[in-house]
């Protein structure tokens, strides 16, 4: 129902803010990661997830969209709450929760507060697909081989092939290679992968 919530910052701590936009005040639950970035503003603009079940209305904020894509990712996993949602994005950042799942590292999600063995084997098994489909999973490299796996990437899908099949050749060649791996030499070389 809600897209953004903007107006005059009121208060905010790790867990929450008040923003008052023309008189109302809204209570927004937020992560840490967006705390952190709006702490120190007066005015503040929070893209927002609306939240209604029997007993409570809530709404979730995000500094950034891709924040909360990853937060409506995990709540369309069973048993993964917004709560649960919430302090796995306080916990990693979103791009360190889709790269996670992209390298199937349970033991990273392990590691957030409430995510049990089972709990992370669920998130990497229901969301692996939709994490390859968000962007970030060439983001695992380190930012100059991102930069050249992000090229690759592009190139191999203007040639027609898959993200995911063009993500896995890729990253297969870019192990192989290490930091002498070019944007053409991936390109080349996955094509034996594919």
């Amino acid at each position: 129902m809600y897209e953004f919530i903007e107006g005059k910052l009121e208060k905010s701590t790790p867990a929450f803010a008040v923003i008052n936009c023309n008189g109302v005040g809204y209570h927004i639950n937020i992560s840490v990661n967006t705390f952190e970035k709006i702490k120190d503003l007066q005015q503040c603009k929070l893209l927002v997830h609306q939240i209604v079940s029997e007993d409570n209305q809530a709404l979730f904020g995000f500094f950034k969209e891709m924040e909360r894509e990853v937060f409506r990712m995990l709540i369309s996993v069973s048993g993964v709450g917004a709560n649960t949602a919430r302090v796995l994005l306080s916990s990693l950042n979103e791009d360190s929760i889709v790269q996670a799942i992209l390298r199937k590292d349970a033991a990273l999600l392990q590691s957030v507060k409430g995510i049990g063995p089972k709990a992370a084997q669920r998130l990497i098994l229901e969301l692996y697909d939709k994490a390859g489909k968000l962007g970030t999973g060439a983001e695992i490299f380190n930012t100059e081989s991102g930069n050249i796996f992000n090229e690759a990437l592009q190139a191999m899908q203007a040639l027609g092939y898959s993200r995911m099949a063009a993500e896995k050749a890729l990253a297969r060649v870019q192990k192989e290679q290490g930091d002498a791996a070019t944007t053409e030499s991936l390109v080349k070389l996955a094509f034996k992968y594919l």
